[in-house]
């Protein structure tokens, strides 16, 4: 087997002068912690994706949990959330005490099935947690109608879907809150970070405090309203999920290069989808990339060869990865209630392949040669 010199990365981020330019400012400001970028990040958030609220907080997980334990969400409470997704969205919902619900998806999108999902809601269901998966936006007219129709809210996980819309509106500008990640690999990234959007200004109030250890730091209405010497005042449950001035710093470079971004990733998606569509054992997602700005590019190898193809790939010096490991097989999540057959199959075949604004028009011609070369040799 020859030897690999080159390692073509399933995901990575892409930072360059800007950023480097904006975090300079922050080390110059002195404080590093919650200060004047994080204040501008959330503006410049809201008005891209179009809505009301946005709260920063240091990493997505922060951002599900945060927005569960602000709806109130806890102890006794069911949150119905699709299995093939990252760990993070099943272990957001334990932090706060409820019992996250698996459910199945769509085969040809890998989107929550909004049938299966009504069938698991009890007493006891509180929230609705589509996973907008690769980017591509779920039926959020559907699942907004099902929410309304049991008294649920609909909390999105939209870590993969910075960017994405649905009828003519970004991700964010829906539901009661829509969570995303800036992770390093993410379609922006900040090093590390998350958001919330929201529409309802008391919620963003509460997730506001909330994400600094409940401190309410506003002055008094009058002299007496607090002792002497207090200079704040903590009135609810809180944690250390604030944002970093340095971290949005990155944010506000990304920012300004999200369109470029997102419309490189589209550009590969549609050029594999272009590649593979008719190659025997392969088979794209539906995916409309007018709407969906991809995180990952996701294909289903079929016949029982995804593993080996996985293999060869990474011989030949391509990153692949799973995305995900179904949560209800975890020790953790193990899921005793109705079967999820779709989100079993699909873990026997998923494959993610490379997808970042770093790949070169030639990398993505070996990708697409490599696998097409690999499928055909029967």
């Amino acid at each position: 087997m020859a030897k690999v010199t080159k390692l073509i990365k399933v995901s990575r981020g892409c930072l360059g002068d800007e950023e480097s330019a904006e975090v300079a400012e922050a080390f110059a400001y002195g404080y590093f912690g919650h200060a004047a970028k994080v204040e501008e990040f959330e503006r410049r958030l809201a008005d891209y994706l179009g809505a009301k609220h946005v709260v920063a907080t240091n990493t997505g997980t922060s951002a599900l949990h945060l927005a569960l334990d602000a709806l109130g969400i806890g102890e006794g409470d069911d949150v119905i959330v699709p299995s093939l997704t990252f760990v993070a969205s099943f272990q957001a919902i334990r932090a706060t005490g409820a019992t996250p619900i698996p459910c199945d998806v769509y085969p040809d999108t890998l989107l929550m099935d909004l049938d299966d999902a009504e069938a698991r809601i009890t007493p006891r269901t509180r929230v609705l947690m589509p996973v907008h998966y690769v980017g591509a936006p779920c039926n959020l007219q559907g699942l907004g109608a099902l929410a309304a129709r049991y008294g649920l809210k609909l909390v999105e996980d939209a870590a993969h879907a910075f960017g994405s819309s649905y009828q003519g509106r970004r991700i964010g500008s829906f539901g009661d809150a829509t969570c995303f990640s800036f992770d390093s690999i993410k379609n922006i990234t900040c090093g590390e970070g998350g958001a919330v959007a929201c529409g309802d200004a008391a919620l963003a109030e509460l997730m506001r405090r909330k994400r600094v250890l409940g401190i309410d730091r506003r002055p008094p209405a009058s002299p007496s309203e607090r002792p002497s010497g207090m200079t704040f005042e903590v009135a609810t449950t809180g944690f250390r999920y604030h944002m970093s001035n340095i971290n949005a710093a990155i944010g506000l470079a990304q920012l300004r290069k999200a369109n470029a971004f997102i419309a490189r990733r589209r550009e590969i998606c549609r050029q594999y989808d272009r590649a593979f569509l008719g190659v025997t054992g392969l088979v794209p997602l539906q995916v409309n990339y007018d709407e969906t700005a991809p995180h990952i590019y996701v294909i289903r190898v079929k016949d029982g060869r995804r593993d080996a193809l996985m293999q060869y790939l990474r011989e030949e010096g391509i990153e692949t990865g799973i995305n995900y490991v179904p949560n209800h097989l975890h020790p953790l999540f193990r899921h005793a209630g109705r079967p999820l057959p779709e989100t079993e199959r699909a873990f026997g075949e998923i494959l993610t392949l490379p997808l970042h604004v770093g790949l070169t028009p030639s990398d993505v011609e070996e990708i697409i040669d490599r696998v097409v070369a690999f499928m055909r040799q029967g």
